[in-house]
């Protein structure tokens, strides 16, 4: 995919992964918008990308807020017109230090589902109909190694992620024989906030920089036809395909 001119929806974008992922899509010629609770914090970056010469505007909504979804996807639409490529990046751990299961509250898991579940979902139902009127586009879901593996206190993420990318196959199964395609990207560990909230005792120096993440994820994208739809694959084994400076 040649990502010059395409329009691209990215939500969490304010900060880390997501916020690279702007800058990145938006160094390859990309139309970029971002999505993020935090409308100053967004605005920032929207702004800083422009300032560079690049397209990129800022959305405020929470995309775990059903009536967001559709006001969303109309904004979206104006700025840059219809969605190319869309990156559910978004999400929540739920309450930190991670708890137990057994002292998880059920509306702190059903709020981890609406934000990394059901919110994904409503996006997508909201834009994958104009992506299969034009005969093209792409679908990236952002989970996680929790979604493979039972790590004790991440229940209420580990639930959403695995949950995420079977709805990420189910799309692709349902879709099959379109050119309107899903992938399931785990990008690794970053040193991001979320990652800092999670595991405070964590050596950031261990960790991935969301930058070198990003520029992966990208290269997914751009070669999405080479692989499975609906198909689970991992950052960290990806060469990145870096653009050049801007």
């Amino acid at each position: 995919m040649k990502l010059e001119g395409k329009a691209v929806l990215v939500t969490g974008a304010s900060r880390g992964l997501g916020e690279a992922l702007m800058e990145t899509f938006a160094r390859k010629g990309a139309r970029v918008v971002g999505v993020s609770r935090n409308a100053g914090e967004m605005e920032a970056v929207a702004s800083r990308l422009r300032a560079r010469g690049h397209e990129a505007h800022a959305l405020a909504a929470d995309v775990g807020d059903k009536e967001a979804i559709h006001p969303l996807v109309g904004a979206a639409a104006a700025l840059v017109g219809p969605i190319d490529v869309l990156v559910h990046n978004a999400s929540t751990l739920g309450p930190t230090p991670l708890p137990l299961l057994l002292d998880t509250a059920c509306e702190d898991l059903g709020r981890v589902l609406e934000v990394n579940l059901v919110g994904p979902f409503r996006l997508t139902k909201a834009i994958v109909g104009s992506m299969l009127l034009r005969g093209e586009g792409l679908v990236v879901h952002l989970t996680s190694d929790a979604a493979v593996a039972a790590y004790a206190r991440w229940g209420a993420y580990g639930v959403s992620k695995a949950a995420l990318e079977h709805l990420g196959r189910i799309w692709a199964a349902e879709l099959e024989g379109t050119d309107v395609r899903f992938l399931n990207v785990d990008p690794g560990e970053m040193d991001t906030r979320m990652h800092r909230d999670a595991i405070p005792e964590a050596d950031p120096a261990s960790l991935a920089r969301p930058e070198d993440v990003a520029a992966r994820i990208v290269s997914l994208v751009e070669s999405a036809q080479a692989h499975p739809s609906g198909a689970r694959l991992e950052a960290a084994r990806v060469e990145p395909v870096r653009p050049e400076a801007a």
